[in-house]
């Protein structure tokens, strides 16, 4: 009797530390984020604590180039491990992918929604099982989430103003986001007060406005073509909500020998849009530090992971949603981009002199001597 127990004692420790083993192998093969299936970066933090971050596309520049590697410094800093989904662009995906991170012991999730109504059920389902969520810088109307963004009514307001200083009367036309994603309307509704009186008095006329599927600059250039041959190239101003979309506006405008010609605006301080201000293509990119973002969104998923409440988040302010929804929120503050300031983004480190100045005449704008 005694040595069958030994025997089944040495069998259990023997299969403890196989186990063990397999758990360090897995740490050390981790593979970084982007693809279809769940990846993961080495933690190498005491506390085992994980945060899941599912993004709804990974081919946006600014995912890969700027948030992601802002959030994963913060979790490693903080010793927290770092998991993350791409859901290509699809909503349902994405519902999936919440599951997934869930099943795989996230103790925090930051989510870049495709459609902030479609992916409700998976944050009520987390925040149900204490798991708490933060809205990353598109908004999910449930208030037991936290929403950090930048101030998009705000950058809304900037692309305007440019446009505007420009333009004062004049044929536009609208480049909006995708109908699903809130953000859309939050800088159209920025755009519009701004632009309010002029429209009013008709010195503005809107002569073009769509929404953009998935921001897609292939689709705001088709929109864009319709536009131009809808009105016979009559177009003054183009008031593009992001840089993506700009950068099919402006080849729209290229084909008919407008590029240049006609003021376009955008945001997130994408290169080639820097280059496109600098080339006096593109008007304005409001600029959207996405480092200091993904940091914000870091530290905070490491402070909500470790039992922080949401009142407690070191910057939070209250934000009403257009559902009625009272957000406890994190808004940083973006900062228009044009010709005059080129040198912010460089001095900052955002983007390299060859990058900003390829083709640019040399001393024709500050930044690109």
């Amino acid at each position: 009797m005694f040595n069958r127990k030994l025997v089944a004692l040495l069998a259990a420790l023997a299969l403890l530390f196989a186990a063990c083993g397999d758990d360090d192998e897995a740490d050390t093969t981790a593979a970084p984020a982007g693809g279809d299936e769940t990846t993961a970066a080495p933690s190498g933090g005491d506390d085992g604590l994980i945060v899941g971050v599912s993004w709804n596309n990974y081919n946006e520049e600014r995912w890969a180039k700027s948030d992601e590697p802002a959030i994963v410094a913060a979790l490693d800093a903080a010793g927290v491990e770092y998991i993350s989904t791409d859901a290509g662009s699809s909503a349902e995906q994405q519902l999936n992918d919440v599951q997934q991170l869930i099943s795989q012991g996230a103790n925090a999730l930051i989510i870049l929604a495709q459609d902030g109504t479609a992916i409700l059920p998976a944050v009520e389902d987390a925040l149900n099982q204490g798991i708490p969520v933060i809205a990353y810088d598109r908004l999910i109307g449930n208030p037991g989430a936290l929403y950090i963004t930048f101030d998009n009514v705000e950058v809304g307001r900037m692309q305007a103003r440019e446009i505007l200083a420009l333009v004062p009367e004049g044929n536009y036309v609208f480049i909006k986001g995708n109908q699903a994603d809130a953000n859309a309307d939050f800088l159209r509704g920025g755009q519009a007060e701004v632009l309010k009186d002029a429209v009013d008095s008709g010195a503005i006329v809107n002569v073009g406005e769509s929404y953009t599927d998935n921001w897609d600059p292939a689709v705001a250039q088709t929109n864009m073509e319709q536009f131009l041959t809808q009105n016979n190239n009559e177009v003054d101003a183009v008031v593009a909500s992001n840089d993506g979309m700009a950068g099919g506006v402006v080849e729209a405008l290229r084909a008919q020998g407008l590029a240049g010609i006609v003021p376009v605006s955008g945001q997130d301080g994408d290169a080639a849009a820097l280059n496109r201000v600098a080339l006096g293509e593109q008007t304005v990119s409001v600029w959207k530090d996405a480092r200091e973002l993904g940091k914000a969104a870091g530290e905070a998923a490491v402070a909500l992971a470790q039992g922080t409440a949401l009142a407690d988040i070191s910057g939070v302010v209250d934000f009403l949603s257009p559902g009625g929804n009272n957000m406890t929120s994190i808004l940083l503050a973006p900062i228009p981009i044009t010709q005059d300031n080129l040198n912010v983004v460089l001095d900052a480190g955002w983007i390299d002199e060859a990058t900003l100045c390829q083709n640019v005449e040399a001393g024709s704008v500050a930044g690109c001597p």
